[in-house]
């Protein structure tokens, strides 16, 4: 019986601050102080820029100023350190990764379907042939291609199996370009569970490595897609949950070069 009047003694105040707050912006917006407060930060910020600018002759474009790239642009590790580094990190962020050699990868596949009971995959449709195994555990497994397939369709899905642009070691990320074997954005953020396969000869050591790997994909317009494990997100207690805004599950197939 005590434990509605405990609730109420904490709600009312509370209601009570909002009302208060609520007053507060009624009070600003009727005379005007809070649209003055929002136009000067604008005015502020925008004179800022002009300062800074004042010096610009006008037909300078952004081309004729040369950008001083100090940090380093080029790897130091050999082929097989960056591969191993990039092992290590991708697998700290609770992604797992399998290494395999290329005659091992259609059985690697088959394996990791099996082991998450995953048999209806969407696909880009330049998946290669040879990963679309015909079963996963002595199951059946269906391969669906993305030919604009809708969001509930990608939801539906068990997972979705992909190939990738480039892979990062220093940081263990993996980059979708909407190149050969990846698909468009929407195929690798919807379904729940997505098994990437990576070449050793996509792994570079540094981000601007593979900042100019992605150079056409850029040129070209294309969205990129930036991974780090399985999708997660703290809230401010800072409990972590998982598959908020992509897969909640992350299978990495490294293929020896």
């Amino acid at each position: 019986p005590s434990r509605p009047i405990a609730i109420r003694s904490v709600i009312r105040p509370v209601r009570r601050a909002r009302r208060g707050r609520g007053r507060r912006r009624a009070a600003a917006r009727r005379d005007g102080r809070g649209g003055r407060a929002v136009s000067d930060a604008r005015a502020e910020i925008l004179a800022r820029v002009r300062r800074a600018l004042a010096d610009v002759p006008p037909a300078e474009a952004a081309a004729d100023v040369a950008v001083p790239r100090a940090y380093r642009r080029a790897g130091a590790l050999a082929a097989a350190e960056a591969v191993d580094q990039f092992a290590r990190h991708c697998g700290a962020y609770r992604a797992d990764v399998r290494r395999v050699e290329a005659a091992q990868l259609p059985a690697a596949i088959a394996d990791a379907l099996a082991r998450r009971g995953a048999r209806r995959l969407a696909i880009p449709a330049d998946l290669p042939a040879a990963w679309r195994v015909p079963e996963a555990g002595g199951a059946p497994v269906t391969w669906i291609e993305d030919d604009d397939l809708t969001p509930a369709q990608l939801s539906a899905v068990d997972g979705v199996v992909t190939g990738c642009a480039v892979a990062i070691a220093v940081n263990g990320a993996i980059v979708l370009d909407g190149g050969p074997a990846q698909g468009r954005r929407a195929l690798t953020l919807l379904p729940d569970y997505h098994l990437c396969v990576v070449r050793a000869d996509q792994v570079v050591e540094l981000v601007p490595e593979a900042i100019a790997r992605l150079a056409d994909a850029a040129r070209a317009g294309r969205p990129m897609t930036m991974i780090a494990g399985p999708s997660a997100t703290s809230d401010i207690e800072l409990d972590r949950v998982e598959g908020v805004h992509g897969p909640r599950t992350l299978d990495v197939v490294l293929v020896a070069a």
